[in-house]
């Protein structure tokens, strides 16, 4: 049975009762942050063994891709600063899908962005994308390359996606909620689980800003091995049906 609030300030009094109360604190203590620990551990070495793997399995694709972008011109790889886990910049690393001056042309193109909010930005016939660009942005394979840094330990398979300074320059505090983990590949709202059901796949393009804060929040706060495995599951689908 529990002790009444005014009874343990009493029994904290003596010498036994404050020792036994301090003894207390920092066993909860030492136990929440090995239960952290442990579970940020177990994460990095699932994203470790899972991203070493898949990069083994799509090593034929990623050399087809390679040669197709490359007879288009410019490098094969884009590098962009983003934003990670509590605010650091990385390079994050996609296959190019746009001609070699995309970044000088944004500006100009903002004012089409069909984001409402103007935070992210969207646009469906995006006039930087090249031929090769359309296909492999259809199929999500221009972000193979982030599997290179979840090895690194800049991402994680599953979590928040990874925004630009720009976008994070527009945060309010509480869309900051989305840098509190490391950023993934995949999330929810990327498979469009926007209910909580186990088998729920929906259209990630339906799902504006404000919600999809919402569902990477929901994600942080009950995120497990399990649900982060099962979600890489759904992706697949995802994919496939162009969702």
């Amino acid at each position: 049975m529990k002790q009444e609030p005014s009874r343990r300030f009493e029994a904290a009094q003596s010498a036994f009762g404050r020792l036994k109360l301090t003894l207390k604190v920092k066993l909860r203590w030492y136990s929440w942050r090995f239960m952290v620990r442990s579970r940020t551990a177990i994460k990095r070495a699932f994203d470790l063994v899972a991203a070493s793997i898949l990069l083994i399995l799509t090593s034929p694709i990623f050399l087809i891709l390679a040669l197709f972008i490359r007879r288009d011109g410019g490098p094969i790889f884009f590098k962009q600063i983003r934003i990670g886990l509590l605010g650091t910049e990385f390079r994050m690393y996609k296959f190019r899908s746009m001609r070699i001056d995309a970044e000088a042309q944004l500006d100009a193109l903002l004012a089409q962005n069909e984001k409402g909010e103007g935070i992210t930005f969207k646009m469906e016939n995006d006039p930087r994308v090249t031929a090769v660009g359309k296909f492999i942005r259809r199929c999500s394979l221009d972000e193979l390359p982030q599997l290179i840094n979840v090895i690194k330990g800049e991402m994680s398979l599953v979590g928040p996606r990874p925004p630009v300074p720009r976008e994070v320059a527009l945060y309010t505090q509480s869309d900051r909620w989305r840098l509190y983990i490391k950023p993934g590949i995949t999330c929810l709202w990327q498979v469009g689980e926007r209910d909580g059901n186990f088998l729920e796949i929906g259209n990630r393009n339906e799902i504006d800003f404000a919600e999809q804060v919402g569902l990477d929040v929901r994600y942080i706060e009950n995120r497990s091995i399990w649900r982060d495995f099962w979600i890489l599951i759904k992706t697949i689908p995802a994919l496939l049906f162009g969702k």
